[in-house]
């Protein structure tokens, strides 16, 4: 009779791991970081290491079940027993304290944004001038150009300028208020139209081509080039259909905008038109009275409104004009006039063809007062 083999267990020995007893505030905030889509990664490792701790486990076996090692487990096992939710967080750095505090940084960034005329026709501080009013007004014994630069660097001032324009109408809320009430609530069986001018478009012809971008290098342009003359283009944005009616030429005079206007009336034979523009001279009636008579020609169904001054944003056509600029003119080389002319032709039958469609137009100086009656525009 055979013995029968003998069997070993490994017991594994030490002392039995710390136990971890959560709240319900705990618990929930734990799996609450686990769950989030937004959590950071570290904050999620952590909370899991503690939800598991509460099952009683050994640090090995929990070290398994989260992929952590048995000292990592054991430490926020520890710091969460000390300080709760907060030991999960992390411990201040080490390092020197910095040598400039707060407040001579916000001086230095107030200095820096003080308006100052300088002497020798200079219009605006350098970091060097900078540095030596910071010691001469007492803000610092001593600094030096980077940290001043890295100061002005951090803080995003003053050398970045943002280009504003205020627009000094009167008128400017009742006019931009009429205006985008023709936007949200167009007058029934009518339509309504944002017409511009873009002069002044180039025709110019590259010297040399391009060089295509490569992995490492963007693209490059030479940057002779040869003129070739210029084109106008008056345009017709329908606002609420995307659709665009163009008319491109060498000239922007009065005549050709009324040969403009004459075939945006025979493009909507049945319908009150309301147009949108800006005060250019021209799209007044001037000593001939152009737009009285014009709009008698054709049984007064034209009504003009005009944006406030210094305010042709409101006029939704500037944003096909920036489509058009990027994605046609910009990159082009136009051997002529005529070259440029067919071009931006060409990028308008392919607008109404493929992309017609309204803009996503906002406007967030004011709340809207479409609900209200409205002043009549100048």
């Amino acid at each position: 009779m055979g013995l029968a083999p003998l069997r070993v267990e490994a017991v594994r020995r030490g002392r039995r791991p710390l136990r971890v007893v959560l709240s319900e505030e705990q618990r929930s905030e734990l799996r609450r970081r686990v769950r989030a889509a937004t959590s950071i990664q570290r904050d999620v490792f952590r909370a899991r290491i503690i939800l598991t701790c509460e099952e009683g486990e050994s640090a090995e076996d929990i070290s398994e079940r989260c992929g952590a090692h048995p000292s990592t487990v054991d430490r926020w096992r520890r710091r969460f027993l000390a300080l709760g939710l907060a030991g999960l967080c992390d411990r201040p750095r080490p390092g020197h304290k910095p040598k400039y505090g707060p407040i001579i940084r916000l001086e230095v960034i107030a200095l820096a944004c003080e308006p100052v005329a300088l002497r020798d026709g200079r219009t605006r501080r350098t970091i060097e001038d900078l540095r030596q009013e910071v010691v001469r007004c007492g803000i610092a014994q001593d600094m030096s150009w980077s940290t001043i630069q890295r100061i002005l660097s951090n803080g995003d001032l003053p050398h970045k300028v943002r280009g504003w324009v205020h627009s000094p109408d009167p008128l400017f809320r009742e006019k931009v208020t009429e205006i985008t009430d023709l936007y949200l609530h167009p007058p029934p069986g009518s339509v309504v139209l944002s017409i511009d001018e873009k002069t002044g478009m180039q025709a110019l012809e590259r010297r040399f081509p391009d060089r295509p971008a490569r992995p490492g290098h963007p693209a490059r342009r030479e940057f002779e080039y040869i003129r070739h003359g210029t084109q106008s283009l008056f345009c017709s944005f329908e606002v609420h259909r995307g659709r665009v009616i163009e008319q491109c030429g060498p000239t922007r005079t009065g005549a050709d905008l009324r040969r403009f206007m004459a075939r945006i009336a025979r493009e909507y034979p049945n319908q009150i038109i309301h147009v949108i523009w800006d005060n250019l001279n021209i799209h007044y009636n001037g000593r001939e009275r152009r737009w009285i008579h014009f709009n008698r020609r054709h049984h007064h169904r034209f009504i003009f409104h005009y944006t406030p001054k210094h305010a042709s944003w409101v006029n939704q056509v500037e944003l096909f004009f920036s489509i058009l600029e990027r994605e046609c003119l910009r990159g082009g080389s136009f051997q002529s006039e005529g070259d440029l002319k067919k071009t931006v032709l060409a990028f308008i039958a392919y607008w109404n063809r493929e992309r017609a469609r309204p803009f996503r137009w906002t406007f967030s100086g004011y709340p809207l007062q479409s609900g209200l009656p409205l002043k009549a525009a100048s």
